[in-house]
């Protein structure tokens, strides 16, 4: 599956789930965020600001924007005052006269005077407005990761430094732009923005396209989706990422699918990696990136002392591991990595009975990578623990489960393999990632 074919898989993904608000935002913020950045850009609206201000277009009008500032433009506005023995502008003499026949009979005192400002709250700059306050506020939650010497702002915000501090002070000083009220909540509207759309000048034209193209954004329009999705958030060589979320949502469509209902999808939390659930009389539930804590499933390498017997490697891990917590009064543990999909079946409650799925993924066709995977696989496997107990090795089950408990899932090989019905009777079962749509729902229908 080449990177064309998985990210028009995946944008039918995101727009079926995370736009009809079922799938977390923060979930998808999370996976495909950079991982120089911090916590605050798991927030999904805020990862899409820094994408928006990173584009060359966003850049650019910055760039000119002090210069295109000096011919913002304004509407006269008169506004007429009665004054009692003073004059405080130009006399209206006709208002005046009329304001003493109908008011102030007699009283030559009176007058009515005009006085001329300029209005700068006209629609095309309350949209102008509205733009620099997003871009600004976006620079300000941004502006240490744009001032480092990261490849992804090099070419952007980084190679003009003083842009960022050229902001700040428009912001701050420029007269014309502090004149210009703040936009309401729901401005600019759609006749605001047409407005500045079709104005002769091209400061208010380019504001507006940009506002627009935020918007898209913001509501999740296919090619809006797309274009995010084939820049990774700012990483463009990263596909891993987009190869794992995808056999994510193939996850959740299948077991749709297999139990014809629609999950529960939970909010991420920090020690709470599960992404969706499936109630019933067997209740499923599906995690990413980590090991369900609050389940109390982990994967400790530690070596099994059952019988007392330990090879030299086993005796040398062990009393590595004691000498170290020893002196430094910490109980370590050898952990294993984190399989980037777990599917957790609960049989039964009152039973106590569970079943797993391990799903390791590599978006890779190199055989060392594979063989690796493999490996990987079967680590999870062997040492998987719920409440520090072996889930697998206990009984007359092996140590790595009844071979529909692992998954291994790579991308598509040249060559040819072996099918699902070949590797039947094997600890863990390869899928390609061209098998997922067709082969995904045999595996789970063994476990679920």
């Amino acid at each position: 599956m080449n990177k064309d074919e998985l990210l028009e898989r995946l944008t039918k993904d995101i727009l079926a789930y995370v736009m009809h608000g079922t799938f977390s935002e923060r979930e998808l913020a999370r996976s495909i965020k950079p991982e120089q950045l911090d916590e605050r850009f798991e927030e999904y609206e805020l990862l899409l600001d820094l994408h928006f201000i990173l584009q060359d277009d966003v850049v650019e009008f910055v760039r000119e924007l002090p210069e295109r500032l000096r011919s913002i433009r304004t509407e006269t506005r008169t506004t007429s005052r009665t004054r009692r023995g003073t004059v405080d502008g130009r006399i209206n003499w006709s208002g005046t006269i009329k304001k003493r026949y109908a008011e102030h009979p007699r009283d030559s005192s009176i007058f009515v005077c005009d006085n001329r400002s300029e209005n700068y709250d006209i629609p095309e700059n309350v949209v102008l407005k509205k733009l620099i306050s997003v871009v600004h506020r976006a620079v300000r939650e941004s502006e240490e990761y744009l001032r480092r010497d990261y490849d992804w702002v090099s070419e952007t915000w980084r190679g003009n430094e003083d842009l960022i501090d050229e902001l700040q002070r428009i912001v701050e000083r420029n007269v014309h732009v502090r004149r210009i009220r703040e936009p309401d909540v729901y401005e600019p509207t759609e006749r605001m923005l047409t407005t500045a759309a079709h104005s002769r000048q091209e400061v208010y034209r380019n504001a507006a396209s940009l506002l627009r193209a935020r918007r898209r954004l913001f509501r999740g329009e296919a090619d809006e989706i797309h274009r995010l999705l084939e820049e990774t958030a700012i990483t463009p060589d990263d596909e891993n990422t987009l190869f794992e979320l995808y056999v994510l949502f193939r996850f959740v469509a299948t077991l749709e699918d297999l139990r014809e209902t629609q999950p529960q999808f939970r909010t991420m939390a920090t020690d709470r990696q599960e992404v969706a659930k499936f109630d019933g009389e067997k209740e499923i539930v599906l995690y990413h990136d980590n090991s369900a804590r609050d389940r109390n499933l982990s994967f400790v390498a530690v070596p099994d002392d059952k019988k007392g017997v330990h090879s030299r490697s086993d005796k040398v891990q062990l009393v590595a591991q004691e000498i170290a917590s020893n002196y430094f009064g910490t109980d370590y543990r050898n952990q294993t990595g984190r399989p980037d999909v777990i599917v957790l079946e609960i049989i039964s409650e009152t039973d106590d009975e569970h079943e797993y799925l391990i799903t390791e993924v590599k978006n890779s066709t190199n055989e060392e990578t594979i063989r690796r995977g493999i490996k990987e696989t079967l680590e999870y496997l062997a040492f998987l623990r719920v409440n520090e107990e072996f889930v697998f090795g206990r009984e007359d089950s092996t140590v790595f489960g009844s071979g529909w408990n692992g998954m291994l899932i790579v991308q598509d090989l040249d060559e040819d393999t072996a099918s699902i019905g070949e590797q039947s009777g094997r600890e863990i079962a390869i899928l390609q990632a061209s098998e997922l749509e067709e082969e995904l729902e045999t595996i789970l229908r063994e476990i679920v």
